[in-house]
């Protein structure tokens, strides 16, 4: 058994390893709720023993959010610091790693006017354009985590005494992420690599769609010609490696933007921007949200979807094995960077360029013309379970098994 210092020393030793792909001379920017200090100065202490030239981090406080939802007037809404937008530019242009260390109370906005939740979220993403473009053209490394804060705890365990929460919550991010295991990165590379063949595997088969069927889910999800399955693990386009998501249990793709058609049903909540979506069901014609209903945050999912034009179409459709350690914890984490390793699933919104091949070299018009979605957006839900079946087609109509209840075949 690690004590929680070794355990916390090997958490931060995956988000700059394994996540981030520290180098010498290198700055590093992260940012962090103020209850994650821990972890984020963990992260400084290695980063400079690792050869960080400087490292720099911006503080984030749900209390303080919460504050102007319940206080400032809906005209004040679109209203974005430039400030913090630009660091995060200048930072991405230089090639230099960004970490992001995330934790949010699901229910905070729960009750708050919807108005400004979609006001506040058309003018962050509209304020992070040009950065996204170095996002979604992988400039620079970077990476996310999680940290537990009591607003999250309590939603994960409410059945937990308060001052048990926080403990057992850093138990599940530990043991999701590998961190509790003496030889963690290790156990990482493995991780990688075994993923990497899987990829390879559906790449070598360019299947021209996918179909899922289960309880509420039959949907067929046409894919681009020469897509490409990845894992998380990318490069930038100077070579170096880096994993955007920590944990991650997927291998992913774009899906057609104009040939997803059928009924999908979400198998775990949506928790976005501060408001739980869930019990929700999307009907899909040619590409698009044609239909859709939801028992819980009906009106914040029409608002997600009345972004932009591409909200109403798919970036992304990702596989998940249903034995996943993240599944076989049983545990619901109300955030989609666990919850989305736990089943397969699919995101609104822009499409990663990196998912077709020489898309990074696409012009955004020559990219959604192969296929590709674009939108200020990208937002994953879960759909996958252990009663789902997907078959893939290949290019002369035959259907095979690709994942029978929820497992791989091959």
């Amino acid at each position: 058994m690690l004590t929680f210092e070794q355990k916390l020393r090997n958490y931060a030793e995956i988000a700059l390893h394994i996540g981030l792909g520290i180098q010498p001379g290198q700055r590093l920017l992260i940012t962090c709720p103020i209850d994650g200090a821990q972890l984020a100065r963990k992260v400084t202490e290695l980063a400079y023993q690792a050869g960080a030239c400087i490292v720099e981090v911006l503080w984030e406080d749900d209390a303080v959010l919460l504050s102007r939802f319940q206080h400032s007037s809906i005209q004040n809404f679109d209203e974005v610091s430039w400030w913090r937008g630009q660091i995060h530019l200048e930072y991405a242009q230089s090639g230099d790693p960004i970490l992001s260390i995330r934790a949010s109370d699901p229910g905070l906005l729960k009750g708050q006017d919807p108005e400004k939740v979609n006001t506040l979220q058309m003018a962050v993403q509209a304020s992070r354009k040009e950065y996204l473009k170095h996002v979604y053209g992988n400039t620079f490394p970077w990476s996310i985590v999680a940290v537990p804060i009591p607003g999250w705890s309590s939603s994960v365990f409410p059945d937990l005494p308060a001052a048990e929460q926080h403990t057992r919550m850093w138990d599940a991010i530990f043991a999701a992420t590998r961190a509790d295991q003496p030889d963690a990165l290790e156990l990482w590379r493995e991780h990688i690599a075994a993923l990497g063949m899987r990829a390879a595997a559906l790449n070598a088969k360019q299947y021209t769609a996918l179909h899922f069927r289960s309880a509420g889910t039959d949907l067929m999800v046409g894919l681009p010609e020469n897509h490409s399955w990845e894992s998380a693990l990318h490069h930038t386009t100077s070579g170096l490696p880096f994993f955007a998501n920590i944990p991650s249990e997927e291998v992913f793709t774009l899906p057609h933007r104009e040939k997803v058609d059928g009924v999908v049903r979400n198998t775990r909540p949506l928790s976005h921007m501060g408001q739980l979506i869930d019990g929700f069901e999307l009907t899909f014609k040619n590409g698009q949200v044609v239909d859709f209903r939801a028992k819980q945050g009906e009106d914040a999912l029409g608002k997600l979807l009345a972004t932009d034009e591409g909200a109403t179409h798919l970036g992304e459709v990702a596989l998940v094995s249903a034995s996943s350690p993240i599944q076989q914890s049983g545990i619901l984490f109300y955030t989609t960077l666990f919850d989305e390793n736990a089943a397969s699933h699919l995101a609104f919104g822009q499409a990663y360029p990196g998912n077709l091949r020489d898309g990074q070299d696409l012009s955004p018009e020559a990219f959604q013309a192969r296929g590709g979605n674009r939108s200020l957006i990208h937002v994953d839900f879960m759909m996958g379970s252990e009663d789902m079946d997907v078959d893939g087609i290949l290019l002369d109509g035959t259907h095979e098994p690709v994942m029978h209840h929820g497992e791989f075949v091959f």
